[in-house]
C-alpha cells in the first residue's frame, strides 16, 4: 500500500533486551491482505461516505493564498482531535484553533495563513457509531512569482536516526543550480565529508558516504536570500539550523523469511515476524528511511492505483495503527489487526511491511513496540523481495546510490 492519512506523533527512543516474538506468528500485516475487497470484507459492512473528514484547502494544494479559509469538518459524528502544524525554514509550530461546540468543525484562531509555508493537518474523528477514522493532508501557501524557497528536511533542533538525509524541496524548478548549491552549506561535528546531489531541478539532497555516526551535530546554513535561482527569480531564506543524530537503529526486513531484525547500535534488539508484499504487489528492495510517523492513518487503495471495477479502492482502512512512511510513493511499515495468520508465514500486503497490532494500536504489540523505539531518520532495509530496488529519489532513498554516482550529481565541479 503506497499512500497515507493520519494522526502524527514523535516516537520515543527506548532500550530493551533482545526479543523474539516466537509466539506472535498469528495475524497479518502489510497494507491490506490479498483477497480483502475493501472495507466490506474487512469490517463486515460498507462505510458509506468514503471521505467523511473534509479538509480545506484540499490535500496537495500549492500556492494557497493567505486569505483562503482553513477549515476541518465532518457531516455527522464528531471531531476527536485536530492538529495543524505550520513549517517555515525548518521550524515547526502548532496552529492554535478550536473544535466547535457541536463537534462538527474546527477553525484556526488566526484565519490568515502565513506566506511561503507548508501546513500539515492531522484529524481523527468518530462517526455516529463510535468508529474512528483519520485523515492527513498537506498544502503549501503562496510564494511571490519572483521568489523561491526550499522546504527543508529535517526540522530544526530535531533528534534523528543515522540514515537522515538533508533534503531541500524547492517550490519551483531552478535553472541556476550551481548558484543555489553554493549558497547552501552543510557541516558536521565530528567532521565528515558531506556532498550534495540534485534530483531534477527542484530538489537538492546532502549526505555523507556512510550513515551518520551517533551523536553527530549537523548544521545547515541557508544563504539563499537574493540568490538568483532562475532568471529574475530570487531566494528569500537566510537561516541556520541544526539537528542531532541519535542512536543507531537499522532494521533488516527479509521478505522471503518473513522476519525483521532490529539492531540498536549494532546489537540485535529484536527479531519480529512480518508480512511483506504479495506476489503481484511486491515490496521494494533496498534501504529506506523513516520520514513520517503516524499513530493512526487511513489507507485507501484508490490513491495508489489499486482499484475495483467501480473505481473504488480495493481496500479502504480508516484506522491503520503505527504507520511509518518509508517512501514518498507510499510504502509504509505499519501495524495490522485485520488479516490473521500471515506474520512470519506468508506475504499478503499491497507492498508495505506489516507487523502485528490491535485495533486502535497498542504499545504491547510488535508494531507498537517498534513504533515507540523508532525515530524519524531510522533505516529500514528490505532484502529478498522479488521487486526492484527503490529509486534514490523515492523518499530519502539516496543510500541506494553509490558514493561516486552521488558525488557526480552536484552542480559544482
Amino acid at each position: 500500500m503506497r499512500h497515507v492519512t493520519g494522526r502524527a506523533r514523535r516516537a520515543r527512543a527506548g532500550l530493551a533486551a533482545v526479543l523474539t516474538w516466537a509466539g506472535l506468528l498469528a495475524g497479518a500485516a502489510g497494507c491490506t491482505s490479498e483477497g480483502v475487497g475493501g472495507t466490506d470484507s474487512v469490517f463486515g459492512k460498507p462505510r458509506g461516505r468514503e471521505d467523511v473528514i473534509r479538509v480545506s484547502p484540499d490535500d496537495g494544494s500549492r500556492a494557497v493564498r493567505p486569505d483562503n479559509p482553513l477549515l476541518v469538518r465532518v457531516p455527522s459524528g464528531r471531531l476527536e482531535s485536530v492538529q495543524v502544524v505550520k513549517a517555515q525554514d525548518a521550524q515547526e509550530s502548532e496552529v492554535a484553533g478550536r473544535i466547535s461546540d457541536d463537534g462538527l468543525s474546527w477553525r484556526p484562531d488566526d484565519a490568515r495563513l502565513a506566506l511561503a509555508a507548508r501546513y500539515t493537518v492531522d484529524v481523527v474523528a468518530l462517526d455516529a457509531h463510535g468508529r474512528r477514522s483519520a485523515r492527513h493532508t498537506t498544502f503549501t501557501t503562496y510564494v511571490p512569482d519572483e521568489r523561491f524557497i526550499g522546504y527543508v528536511t529535517p526540522e530544526n533542533r530535531a533528534t534523528v536516526g543515522t540514515g537522515m538525509i538533508v533534503s531541500l524541496e524547492f517550490n519551483r524548478e531552478l535553472k541556476n543550480r550551481a548558484a543555489v548549491e553554493r549558497a547552501v552549506r552543510v557541516t558536521a561535528e565530528p567532521a565528515v565529508e558531506i556532498r550534495p546531489h540534485w534530483f531534477g531541478a527542484d530538489r537538492l539532497d546532502f549526505r555523507p558516504e556512510e550513515y551518520w555516526a551517533p551523536g553527530t551535530e549537523v548544521t545547515v546554513e541557508l544563504g539563499l536570500r537574493d540568490v538568483e535561482g532562475s532568471p529574475g527569480v530570487y531566494g528569500i531564506q537566510q537561516k541556520t539550523f541544526t539537528f542531532t543524530v541519535g542512536r543507531s537503529q537499522v532494521s533488516l526486513v527479509d521478505a522471503a523469511a518473513h522476519t525483521m531484525q532490529v539492531r540498536r547500535d549494532g546489537e540485535l534488539l529484536a527479531t519480529v515476524p512480518i508480512t511483506a508484499g504479495a506476489p503481484r504487489t511486491t515490496t521494494y528492495n533496498g534501504k529506506m528511511v523513516v520520514t513520517e510517523m503516524l499513530e493512526l492513518t487511513r489507507m485507501n487503495g484508490a490513491t495508489v492505483g489499486f482499484t475495483k471495477k467501480d473505481g473504488k479502492g480495493e481496500y479502504d482502512i480508516p484506522d491503520v495503527p503505527h504507520a511509518m512512511r518509508l517512501t514518498s510513493s507510499g510504502t509504509f511499515l505499519h501495524g495490522n489487526y485485520w488479516a490473521p495468520d500471515a506474520f512470519g508465514n506468508t506475504n499478503v500486503s499491497h507492498g508495505c511491511v506489516g507487523l502485528r497490532d490491535v485495533k486502535g494500536g497498542s504499545s504491547d504489540s510488535p508494531a507498537g513496540w517498534f513504533f515507540d523505539r523508532s525515530l524519524i531518520g531510522d533505516v529500514v532495509e528490505v532484502v529478498h523481495s522479488k521487486d526492484k530496488k527503490v529509486a534514490p529519489d523515492n523518499g530519502l532513498g539516496g543510500w541506494n546510490m553509490g558514493w561516486k554516482e552521488w558525488k557526480a550529481g552536484g552542480a559544482l565541479k
